[in-house]
């Protein structure tokens, strides 16, 4: 591996077999710039049909930014308490608000999935990317309790809001 500490420490990976030739190739590229950043990502979910979508760095593109919904993404560690406090009400955001058909609520494991363009200096972090604006995501700015995430998903979402109250009679 290759890492430039002059492009916020880019890594590029050599996955050939050592060879003169392929390792002038490598270099040459990489001076060239016609090298693909290497990125961590765990394999994609074998199945992601849970409330909280799982987001790795493989899917992200495809959950996040190429699509018309709104998605609230946390950036957590395992490790982390304030994570592991906020899963159980991070779950029940998702189980509530699955009436809103242009609505995702996904998590993302930071510890092994590198996200280019997102920036995560502590966990859990937890930003908003509006549809007609996923080149800006918004950071999360409320109470980390349902009616905050509410509060603030009623607020900034693009979609038509589905009362999610409603819903709870039927």
């Amino acid at each position: 591996m290759l890492v430039d500490p002059a492009n916020e420490n880019s890594k590029f990976l050599f996955d050939q077999a050592i060879t003169r030739d392929n390792i002038h190739k490598f270099v040459s590229d990489f001076v060239n710039g016609n090298l693909k950043r290497y990125l961590k990502s765990h394999d994609l979910p074998e199945t992601n049909d849970e409330p909280v979508k799982i987001i790795v760095g493989k899917n992200f593109d495809d959950l996040v930014i190429n699509n018309d919904k709104d998605v609230l993404v946390e950036f957590y560690a395992p490790w982390c308490g304030h994570c592991k406090q906020l899963a159980p009400i991070y779950d029940e955001l998702a189980a509530k608000l699955a009436v809103n058909p242009n609505l995702v609520i996904a998590k993302c494991d930071s510890t092994g999935n590198e996200i280019p363009g997102v920036d995560i200096q502590s966990f859990p972090t937890i930003k908003f990317w509006k549809n007609g604006n996923k080149d800006t995501p918004i950071a999360f700015s409320g109470d980390r309790d349902l009616k905050g995430f509410l509060s603030f998903l009623k607020e900034n979402t693009s979609h038509t809001w589905v009362d999610v109250e409603s819903h709870e009679d039927l």
